[in-house]
């Protein structure tokens, strides 16, 4: 039988199965989570953490609080924020590692660059566990918001900044969508828990700027990549057009993520500082051009990117493109 996605019981049920997947063995005593498992739930790499996932574990148990009730979730919440305070975060910069080694209670950085997509994954797992009755989330919420702005914030633009090294002294001159989308998320999350507006003033700006203005110099879609004065990058990864975090061409999974983030927008417009009457549009074409430009017929699903010429120049299927799609 076909699965139903829009049946609200096969779609809980389905969270629960993915989520059983986990529960007995995603938990690191000593901190975090293990990130690593196979396909019979062998935890293969126990020692390798990732901000991204790190962040991710917090939001699911956050949402499954929520969701089920279940007291589990929410010490889990708390587990995982300890560890993004207590071994990602480095309290003399203020940054968050990007990748780590943790064994014997004992952190070695591998990668402590700071990512603003990085950032905007923290600030999305305090904002949930705020949302989740985590108090003290709060304020990790508002520090965390602030060092993006202090770090990353260009008034000029209206969008933050990609990526600096460690110790903030060097920003890279690459400036791209897909950080300002996910902090537009974050924010939007932010707002829904904490009621203070100034996080949905700052996602309807990052909206603004990326889903109009931006989309604007490539024909109306969102392009990814940008120099430091934010005009188009058009060659910037041509030859690695795979890559899982900057790949080139128009990302259909991205003009669905941004068709969802602005129905979201649109929900709050009572308390947005412009008019919402844009958005409803912007999100109708954004889905409608990704469906039609990248939809496989044949075998159905949404290839992973398309070139400015409207052909699909990669025509693998990532599951984060259906998943954000169905969303």
């Amino acid at each position: 039988m076909s699965p139903d996605f829009r049946s609200r019981a096969f779609l809980l049920a389905h969270i629960q199965h993915t989520m059983s997947f986990y529960e007995p063995r995603c938990v690191d005593p000593s901190g975090g989570f293990f990130h690593f498992y196979k396909d019979d739930g062998t935890v293969y790499d126990r020692h390798t953490r990732h901000l991204v996932s790190s962040t991710r574990f917090v939001f699911n148990h956050a949402m499954a609080f929520r969701q089920f009730g279940r007291a589990q979730d929410l010490q889990r919440v708390r587990h995982g924020l300890a560890f993004l305070r207590e071994v990602h975060r480095n309290p003399a910069t203020g940054g968050y590692a990007w990748q780590l080694q943790w064994k014997d209670r004992r952190k070695t950085v591998d990668d402590g660059t700071n990512h603003c997509y990085g950032l905007a994954f923290v600030l999305l797992a305090q904002a949930h566990a705020l949302h989740a009755g985590v108090v003290e989330a709060r304020a990790e919420l508002a520090q965390t918001f602030a060092l993006m702005e202090q770090r990353f914030w260009e008034p000029a633009h209206g969008l933050y900044a990609d990526e600096a090294n460690e110790d903030w002294s060097v920003l890279s001159p690459y400036r791209g969508q897909n950080a300002n989308m996910h902090a537009c998320e974050a924010l939007i999350a932010a707002f829904e828990a904490s009621g203070e507006v100034h996080y949905l003033y700052r996602a309807e700006t990052l909206a603004r700027h990326i889903t109009v203005r931006q989309a604007n110099l490539m024909g109306g879609l969102v392009w990814e990549h940008y120099r430091a004065d934010w005009s188009v990058d058009p060659e910037y990864n041509r030859d690695d057009k795979t890559n899982i975090f900057r790949p080139w061409g128009f990302q259909p999974g991205h003009l669905t993520e941004w068709a969802k983030l602005l129905l979201n927008l649109e929900r709050h417009q009572s308390h947005l500082q412009g008019s919402a009457d844009w958005m409803l549009p912007v999100a109708r074409h954004f889905f409608d051009t990704a469906m039609a430009r990248a939809w496989d017929a044949e075998h159905g699903g949404l290839f992973y990117g398309f070139g400015p010429d409207g052909v699909v120049c990669d025509s693998d299927k990532y599951f984060w493109v259906q998943a954000e799609s169905l969303a």
